[in-house]
């Protein structure tokens, strides 16, 4: 399972940290990764602030035996060149940071934002910072219905990738999808057992946890939402051959 900054931070509104390891304890669950701040690879003024924060989340969550933090870019603004050069830096002081808590920081692109948006973009940056605590990672719905192309995966050095999100992309013209517009996998279109086979080809053998947040999926019913998950992924993961 992932843990979540937001879901984590309605917990302890009301109980404790140790209350929610032992929530995750007593249902066998293992916790692999989470999700922490924004703003914490674009260069800027917030960036010392987004710092601390990322502190923060790493002192909550390194607890839980997690050793893997999704650190997302969302930007909406107009970057330069050199602005990524700064971004390099960023990254290193990210992995510094993570570092500390035996952790790595995890480059997540995001489909339409302005800074890092793509494979090749998250490739190129984390190579040049070149810091052993900071890794890409990919998220295969934001992969197959943003920017980024099925030769990109060549690209991949082996076991460069730290980690895997997937879901479905929607049968829609990809100016209408969004963030809720994830599918289960088995109800879209994207080649998943091609993608999936490519990356196990790249050597990754970590998690791929599937993430839905439609209405629909968030107010099912936990339980038969992972049933009927696991029917239709592992079929999936069966043709990929990594199941």
């Amino acid at each position: 399972m992932e843990l979540t900054s937001a879901l984590l931070d309605g917990f302890l509104k009301t109980d404790s940290l140790a209350a929610a390891r032992r929530v995750v304890s007593d249902l066998g669950l293992k916790a692999v990764s989470c999700g922490a701040e924004r703003g914490l690879w674009e260069p800027g003024p917030d960036r010392a602030a987004a710092l601390d924060r990322l502190k923060t989340r790493c002192e909550q969550f390194s607890p839980f035996g997690i050793d893997r933090i999704v650190i997302p870019s969302f930007s909406t603004q107009k970057w330069t060149l050199d602005d990524y050069k700064r971004g390099i830096d960023a990254m290193r002081e990210v992995g510094e940071t993570a570092k500390a808590y035996r952790m790595i920081g995890m480059v997540e692109f995001i489909r339409g934002t302005t800074f890092i948006a793509t494979l090749p973009t998250t490739l190129k940056l984390t190579r040049e910072a070149n810091h052993p605590n900071v890794r890409p990672m990919i998220d295969v719905y934001l992969f197959w219905s943003g920017m980024s192309q099925l030769g990109d995966l060549d690209q991949i050095r082996p076991q460069e990738i730290a980690h895997v999100h997937w879901a479905d992309v929607p049968d829609v013209p990809r100016e209408l999808l969004d963030g809720l517009t994830r599918e289960i996998p088995g109800e879209g279109v994207a080649p998943l057992a091609r993608i999936l086979r490519k990356l196990a080809e790249r050597g990754y053998s970590g998690p791929a946890s599937v993430e839905v947040f439609s209405p629909k999926h968030q107010q099912a019913d936990p339980y038969e939402l992972a049933r009927g998950i696991r029917q239709k992924a592992e079929p999936i993961m069966r043709q990929a051959g990594v199941l």
